[in-house]
């Protein structure tokens, strides 16, 4: 178990006794950040899909797998999760399934910081690069992700369910 910390900010792994702050800091962000990009009811759907304690729990017991919660001040401000991906021809990557930082914590390089703990592990599992998907629409993060060296590798729409799809760009780091 590593922690990592930074000016303030203190990343770690994600307790058992953290899941349910999780769940509820994620439909926080959720709900603010993301209805004007998909839409409120795939918002709801998605949260239903994504933030169960049990989906959370097998996460964790994963070996190939992180949770990590982000705090500012002794305060639940953002988690992320991340897990070791595919091998291909003499690469190996780690996906960044997640990274959120509630809105009243944005733009205070906390977003950097938490990249650079990511692409931090995925070094010392051997990894070359760094893969995450991104809703095409959601401008403000696909500069963030930009800004720190990523680069959109392909496109992807992908249905999820529901009648629902995630139309994202695939962005990735070379390490």
């Amino acid at each position: 178990m590593s922690e990592t910390e930074s000016q303030g900010l203190r990343i770690s792994p994600l307790a058992e006794g953290d899941i349910e702050a999780l769940i509820g800091l994620a439909g926080v962000i959720w709900r603010h950040h993301y209805p004007g990009i998909i839409g409120v009811q795939q918002v709801e759907y998605m949260l239903a899909q994504r933030y169960t304690p049990a989906l959370v729990r097998a996460q964790l017991e994963r070996d190939d797998a992180w949770w990590d919660k982000v705090l500012a001040g002794g305060r639940m401000i953002g988690f992320v999760q991340y897990e070791l991906c595919e091998r291909e021809r003499h690469t190996r990557a780690m996906k960044l399934n997640q990274i959120y930082v509630h809105q009243d914590c944005q733009r205070q390089g906390h977003g950097g910081r938490i990249l650079a703990h990511v692409e931090e592990r995925a070094r010392r599992c051997g990894c070359n690069r760094v893969r995450l998907y991104v809703n095409r629409h959601n401008a403000s993060s696909i500069a963030a992700y930009r800004k720190h060296g990523y680069a959109v590798t392909q496109t992807l729409v992908t249905a999820i369910g529901g009648g629902f799809v995630m139309d994202d760009y695939v962005m990735e780091k070379a390490l």
